[in-house]
């Protein structure tokens, strides 16, 4: 067995110089660090050795009125992320599928691909524009059909929703990439039987397309759930305010606050570690009922 591993090593071993940098990289920067996960057990000492706690941090985490706060906010945030933004790409590739001018395609395509190159500063300026009270493209509109302007970035009742189009603005046209990668695979004899049958586009989508992306669905849909409680620091962080902070304050910006500007590195240790735990423990059951219900999963 073990000389097989070898053999296919040197067989493909250019594959796996290319994949090497993203080991390295993952290593350094997602396994090693899973080590310091200890310190969730441990009060911090800056001179001498950290003290065993158990899970003192964790009671204290769990009896915090800001924690759940800031739980809650993240459940939000990410169910309507999964419910309104996880579809789009979807569509999005099946749409793009059926455009069979060329040109115009790579145009459509170059286009929905390009906001995930921008970082989250720009995009949160581009949207902090676009909202504006004063001349954003949007109350302009409102203007225009003489309805009041409104200050979307300070409003409780609007800013969970300019998290959610903004993520779909950026990232839909780049997660769409791995929806038309399967339908690349999917055997043109299909539509050509389909097409022979006098089956319309529409229905050629409806019962082959759609169909052969099941599990390339299944399989995004809980590797998305594994980042579940991720809701998306680096967006909540560049479009956060006081106005706004109770209802968007989510877990990674409240460890961010807690760890890094307050200094109390063991109390957001345990709370990212909560974080981590509840990821797993939805991927692993997402994949399991999955894998009972339609026989694929992950693995």
């Amino acid at each position: 067995m073990v000389q097989g591993v070898f053999k296919k090593l040197k067989a493909d071993w250019v594959l796996y110089a290319m994949l090497l940098p993203t080991l390295v990289y993952f290593g350094i920067f997602h396994v090693i660090p899973l080590i310091g996960m200890k310190l969730a057990f441990q009060d911090y000492r800056i001179i001498g050795d950290n003290v065993w706690v158990g899970l003192k941090h964790f009671k204290v985490l769990f009896s915090s009125p800001a924690f759940f706060d800031v739980l809650r906010n993240t459940v939000i945030i990410s169910t309507m992320k999964m419910v309104f933004f996880f579809p789009v790409p979807i569509i999005l590739s099946l749409m793009i599928n059926e455009v069979r001018n060329g040109p115009f395609r790579k145009y459509v395509q170059s286009v929905v691909y390009l906001p995930h190159f921008l970082s989250w500063v720009v995009i949160a300026g581009v949207w902090i524009a676009f909202l504006s009270p004063v001349d954003g493209g949007v109350n302009t509109l409102r203007n225009f059909f003489q309805l009041p302007s409104l200050d979307f970035m300070t409003s409780k009742d609007h800013i969970r929703w300019v998290l959610v189009f903004s993520e779909m603005w950026r990232s839909a046209g780049w997660d769409s990439i791995i929806y038309l990668a399967a339908i690349m695979k999917i055997s043109p004899s299909l539509y050509e039987a389909a097409r022979i049958d006098g089956a319309s586009r529409l229905q050629q989508m409806r019962l082959i397309t759609i169909p052969e992306l099941y599990g390339t669905i299944i399989t995004v849909f809980i590797l998305n759930l594994g980042f579940f409680m991720n809701a998306g620091f680096d967006q909540v962080f560049n479009l956060i305010n006081d106005s706004v902070i109770s209802v968007i304050d989510i877990l990674d910006t409240y460890v961010y606050r807690i760890g890094i500007l307050n200094g109390q590195y063991a109390y957001a240790t345990a709370a990212s570690l909560f974080k981590g735990v509840i990821g797993v423990v939805l991927i692993l059951s997402t994949h399991f009922i999955a894998k009972r219900i339609s026989g694929k999963g992950v693995w």
